[in-house]
């Protein structure tokens, strides 16, 4: 009896299944599914080397890029994989994957299109597969590899992976850049713009595709302060440079000894994202407390909300040169609206998970693919934010009530309409209140055990609520626990304008008792354990 393959049993498998089955809880079930079909044990991998390859091929392929999972499927590029690993040189897996796509227009095409960042899926790809070698305890897969096909740190990963994924135009900023490097000796260049314009997706793409030194700010996250930002940009460039008797240097001491070790060809680009999210008290003029002289050939690229004179906050040396890029600007509403219809088009055609769902919403409405591309792109109002959760959402049938211009006009209308479907304004919602409470006031990752215990409710009945406004929270692991956050800063503020939401209600008097308390014993644990 022949073996099947597995690619086409993976995308036969997930193709069949709601694309929210591959987001949310299910996913698991659709893994111990597949491995089945594969004659599998989804309880213990086996120990041989192409077992395991099948194995973790499974457990990445559910809910990531077709055209990757084709790419692993291919027997030299499984060869490939086993010689990076037993050398230890994950760089030679890359170098062999492009080759080999060099080789396959059509499925080099696919990937390309898709706007897919191939380093980022094969090193999870390779993680996956050391995850799964672990669990067999067979002495052939030691020593581990450490797979890592990036320069910048490990903790920026999911977020620059989830930023490109679906990324698509924006030439002319990167053109905008290009041209102030090959004119500007070194320099601060901003781009600014509002909430969802795309602006840290542009940084993370920067960041990927030239494996820069990088620091994304994170409120909802509490990565925003500039001693993290200052610890994480001087290890970087230490790595990176080989800087000696540096663990205690300065942000201008670290960037006068790189310019000092550059060639006279190269440069140093450091990309910060979010400067808007920083969380940092007066005094210093600057944020982050950037500076305002800065050597020859470095660069900083920046992105934040819009500013004014007093939350500036950026004083440089008249000498520095200083531009900025304002996507709100007229002269860009047109590019920014091309970007805007190319990732439309994108989503549509190659989005593997919705695009079958999202043409037959279409389909029924008896629209033309150019007609949904223009109209969803005036509903946007040019935002990429808006886009992310709509584009997915019509493909999931929550608007299956609505045509195209009963859509939510830009993203604010749009989480207004979404708090309204959620019946938070027509139906007793305290429980669900609750947990958005907590998730506002503690403004960083909290596992869902931590919110029951606050909020004094079983487990379940809150990962319930957690799965509700999955679309608008961002999961991670740390230490163990599943932590929950906000995803992007614009629902904080948005969430924060609610009246339900005001911390002076009587009923978030008592919770926030309650957070204090929880504090409180966490400390207390904490210095008992010390």
């Amino acid at each position: 009896m022949t073996t099947p393959d597995p690619v086409s049993v993976i995308t036969s498998i997930a193709r069949a299944v709601a694309p929210t089955a591959i987001k949310q809880a299910q996913r698991n079930e659709l893994v111990v599914k597949i491995l089945k079909e594969l004659k599998l044990d989804p309880v213990q991998p086996p120990k041989d080397v192409d077992g395991v390859y099948v194995y973790a091929l499974v457990e990445y392929g559910v809910g990531n890029p077709e055209p990757v999972r084709k790419l692993l499927g291919e027997r030299e590029i499984k060869n490939a994989f086993w010689s990076a690993y037993t050398s230890r040189n994950p760089l030679f897996f890359l170098a062999k994957s492009e080759d080999l796509l060099n080789d396959n227009n059509n499925l080099k095409s696919e990937i390309e299109t898709s706007g897919i960042e191939l380093r980022t899926e094969l090193e999870e790809f390779g993680n996956v597969f050391i995850n799964v070698a672990k669990r067999t305890n067979s002495e052939e897969f030691k020593p581990y590899p450490d797979w890592n096909l990036d320069e910048y740190p490990k903790e920026f990963k999911p977020l620059i992976k989830e930023k490109t994924r679906t990324f698509c135009g924006r030439n002319f900023v990167f053109k905008a850049f290009l041209e102030f490097l090959n004119k500007k000796p070194k320099g601060y260049f901003t781009i600014v713009g509002d909430a969802g314009m795309g602006k840290s997706a542009i940084a993370a793409k920067y960041v990927a595709t030239k494996q820069c030194p990088c620091y994304f700010n994170v409120r909802a996250e509490g990565n925003n302060k500039p001693e993290q930002f200052l610890e994480s940009i001087r290890q970087q460039l230490i790595k990176r440079y080989q800087l000696q008797n540096a663990e205690k240097d300065n942000l201008l001491t670290l960037l006068q000894k790189v310019s000092e070790k550059l060639p006279a060809e190269e440069s140093l680009v450091i990309i910060i994202d979010a400067l808007d999210e920083v969380e940092q008290e007066a005094g210093e003029p600057n944020l982050l407390n950037l500076p305002k002289e800065l050597p020859d050939g470095v660069y900083f690229l920046l992105t934040r909300r819009p500013f004014t004179r007093e939350t500036k906050r950026l004083t440089v040396s008249p000498d520095v040169p200083v531009q900025e890029l304002d996507l709100r600007d007229s002269e860009y509403v047109n590019l920014n609206r091309e970007d805007v219809e190319k990732y439309i088009r994108l989503f549509l055609n190659n989005d593997f998970e919705h695009k079958e769902s999202l043409r037959k919403w279409i389909q029924e409405r008896n629209l033309t693919d150019e007609a949904f591309v223009e109209q969803v792109a005036d509903k946007s109002e040019n935002n990429f934010m808006y886009l992310r959760y709509v584009l997915p959402e019509i493909a999931k049938g929550l608007y299956n009530d609505l045509n195209l211009k009963q859509l939510p006009d830009g993203l604010q209308d749009y989480y207004q309409v979404h708090w309204v479907r959620m019946g938070m304004e027509t139906k007793p919602q305290e429980a669900k209140v609750i947990v958005l409470f907590i998730l506002v006031e503690i403004g960083t990752p909290i596992p869902g055990e931590m919110i029951a215990e606050i909020t004094e409710q079983d487990e379940y009945e809150v990962q319930e609520v957690l799965e509700e406004w999955v679309e608008y929270l961002r999961e991670q692991e740390i230490e163990g626990d599943t932590c929950y956050s906000f995803y992007h800063a614009s629902f904080l503020d948005f969430l924060k304008g609610k009246k339900e939401l005001k911390s002076t209600r009587k009923l978030f008097k008592e919770v926030n008792q309650r957070i204090v308390d929880f504090w409180k014993r966490e400390m207390d644990a904490d210095e008992a354990e010390g």
